[in-house]
């Protein structure tokens, strides 16, 4: 592995998965794989889960870790190309990149969307310019489009619950629905674009995206996937439940609030074939989802959130294993 932006850097799903299940049973059985090594975490953004569980897996490793949030813990960084730097910025992202790069063997990188100019969102932009300037390879703790990382941590998960054998594949197709769900503010795409492109390509999963009419994601992402607009219809027999909130992709970054009732509750739950819910947190209790079904033992929130420090750790792996 070269890098890990999206799915597509991952030469085969269900290896990569047997290799996270293996590491997570024996979390410091590969210290000898990060001696001597650095990764290096630079955070455009907030973060809780991301931030905390690559430290952890970095650590699983054996390897050392830094932390920087840009423009809080460093010079304020210039973006532009071409600007003549006498305003607020110090730093140009050239030379902070490539500096930066110089000091770690890996480079997670966290940036976010605008929510304003969907070409330069969808163009990654921010992204590819870190990814361009770095001299060591790069690993997405987020993009404006995408947070393979999650869905990764989010595979582990169901494959864990249902009992998963790389082997012995299910035999009968396991359910999963992701669907929207009501939010006060504009969120981006890139949980929901993410896991519609992992799990659109994980044969042993049957999966639909339902939503209101509107807010479909862009198709590049959930080719294959069943699109749906009746929620309670679509969660009918699912075995796993995947709540979130996106703003349109169409009319970019508008919310639609008037849709408070698809908040998935345990009426809601009760139509599935006894699913499990899961959401990639932080989560809105009775907006998103109610507390009975958080608070009860159909949610998985939290192994999905621990599981984190594993799809981190898998990657942390594949890529150092050959350094």
């Amino acid at each position: 592995m070269k890098q890990f932006t999206s799915v597509n850097d991952v030469e085969n799903i269900d290896e990569l998965l047997n290799s996270a299940l293996k590491i997570k049973a024996n979390p410091f059985d590969q210290q000898e794989i990060g001696k001597n090594k650095t990764i290096g975490l630079i955070f455009f953004n907030p973060s809780l889960r991301t931030r905390l569980s690559s430290i952890k897996a970095a650590y699983n490793l054996g390897a050392n870790v830094w932390v920087l949030n840009a423009g809080a813990d460093s010079w304020t960084l210039e973006m532009a190309d071409g600007t003549v730097m006498d305003g607020d910025s110090q730093e140009h992202i050239t030379e902070a990149i490539q500096v930066m790069s110089a000091y770690c063997d890996v480079l997670g990188v966290r940036t976010f969307p605008k929510l304003v100019d969907r070409d330069e969102d969808y163009n990654e932009i921010m992204f590819n310019k870190v990814k361009s300037l770095s001299s060591v390879p790069v690993v997405s703790l987020e993009s404006a489009t995408l947070h393979p990382l999650q869905s990764f941590a989010d595979l582990i998960t169901i494959a864990e619950k249902i009992g998963y054998d790389a082997i012995a594949k299910p035999k009968k197709k396991v359910k999963v629905v992701m669907t929207w769900a009501p939010h006060p503010r504009r969120l981006p795409q890139a949980v929901p674009n993410s896991f519609a492109e992992w799990f659109s390509k994980v044969d042993w999963v049957d999966f639909t995206i339902v939503q209101p009419k509107g807010m479909e994601l862009d198709p590049k992402f959930t080719e294959g996937a069943t699109i749906m607009y009746d929620q309670d219809e679509a969660l009918k027999d699912a075995d796993f439940v995947y709540a979130k909130n996106w703003s349109s992709y169409e009319n970019y970054g508008q919310a639609n609030e008037g849709d408070k009732d698809w908040q998935v509750t345990m009426d809601k739950m009760n139509l599935t074939n006894n699913g499990k819910f899961m959401h990639c947190l932080p989560v809105r209790r009775n907006v998103v989802v109610s507390d009975e079904v958080l608070d009860s033992d159909v949610s998985i929130v939290i192994d999905e959130a621990t599981n984190r420090i594993f799809s981190a750790q898998t990657v942390f792996h594949e890529i150092l294993k050959n350094k």
